[in-house]
């Protein structure tokens, strides 16, 4: 086989492979994601591999074992969090409950909602994992899904911090009709002396 055929096989596969990226339409990736998708047995191998597509601008590093096909100052923070996580979470508590206003004090960094508790870095960015049971963890209600990243409405945000704690202070109006339909549908315990 001459060089030039060598050399357009590679070119072909690399190109096979940023095609199936594509089409996942993800920015976040673990080694292991990518070692099924292009269905890299070896170790070695794969992280050979990852190594030379960091070298060529293809993937950006940003920690051992996770990649992005864009800058890690261009990736939204609330996904690289969850993906970081590589678990189910979604971005509640004081992160939402302070951008919507209805607590003053800037949170120390993003808080995480998931089956584990962690703090870490990330890209310049702190996060906190708080650990939730899994009879409510998995409950969809107030939970929506936002460019890949599920964030909490500001009312589960409320009724996730009363899980964590019942005598929390909260600095505007909170919509307690609603924070109590979602600690029912939840399974949470009620707070009744916060209902107005």
């Amino acid at each position: 086989m001459s060089t030039d055929k060598k050399t357009y096989g590679r070119y072909s596969r690399v190109s096979r492979r940023f095609q199936q990226l594509a089409a996942l339409g993800e920015v976040v990736f673990h080694a292991s994601d990518l070692a099924t998708l292009w269905n890299i047995i070896n170790r070695n191998t794969l992280y050979t591999t990852l190594k030379r597509y960091v070298q060529q601008g293809l993937l950006y590093r940003i920690q051992h074992g996770m990649y992005a096909i864009k800058p890690v100052n261009k990736v939204d923070p609330l996904l690289l969090g969850i993906k970081a996580l590589h678990t189910y979470a979604y971005v509640g508590c004081e992160t939402i409950l302070f951008s919507e206003g209805i607590l003053n004090q800037s949170p120390s960094g993003i808080t995480l909602i998931s089956s584990v508790s962690r703090r870490f870095v990330l890209a310049g960015k702190e996060y906190s994992c708080r650990k939730m049971a899994d009879i409510f963890l998995y409950q969809s209600e107030g939970i929506s899904e936002n460019n890949g990243v599920r964030v909490a409405t500001p009312e589960r945000a409320v009724a996730d911090l009363l899980y964590y704690n019942a005598h929390v202070y909260f600095d505007a109006p909170v919509n307690w009709k609603e924070v109590r339909r979602i600690q029912k549908a939840v399974g949470y315990p009620f707070t009744p002396e916060r209902y107005q």
